[in-house]
């Protein structure tokens, strides 16, 4: 069983190695993620642009729809990594996913390995949830 730091440590060297592999021609803002499920497989992500930019996706929501694609539904932590001065921000919309699919703890990191660890809560206070939903059709009946 790994602790909790040799967990960090793969997971960030998982997100890196994303990193690399991002198709970013016009940003050349390169992202990488890496997500581990309650049952210990990773899944990673890393962005992938278009000329569109509304085509694009984010390295947060590949790792996390990969998980999904295959099945998963239990996700323990995620690592985002960026080329950036202190640890990457997650878009609000991959913030929204996160919150989703109920990823306990998400570490913000960056090449110069600075942490910053956070909930879903924390990322994204008053999300949208499905209980909105619910709450607005058991209103309607």
């Amino acid at each position: 069983m790994k602790t909790n730091q040799e967990k960090v440590e793969l997971l960030y060297e998982k997100a890196k190695e994303a990193l690399n592999n991002s198709y970013s021609p016009y940003s050349k803002f390169k992202v990488g993620a890496a997500l581990i499920t309650k049952s210990g497989k990773i899944y990673t992500g890393t962005n992938v642009e278009n000329a569109s930019y509304g085509l694009s996706m984010c390295a947060e929501r590949i790792a996390i729809f990969k998980a999904i694609s295959e099945g998963e539904k239990d996700f323990e932590t995620l690592v985002v990594i960026g080329d950036t001065e202190k640890p990457i921000s997650p878009c609000g919309a991959c913030r929204q996913v996160i919150a989703e699919f109920g990823v306990d703890e998400v570490i913000l990191t960056n090449l110069k390995k600075d942490f910053k660890v956070m909930s879903v809560e924390e990322l994204l206070p008053y999300g949208f949830s499905g209980e909105e939903l619910d709450d607005k059709n058991t209103n309607n009946r």
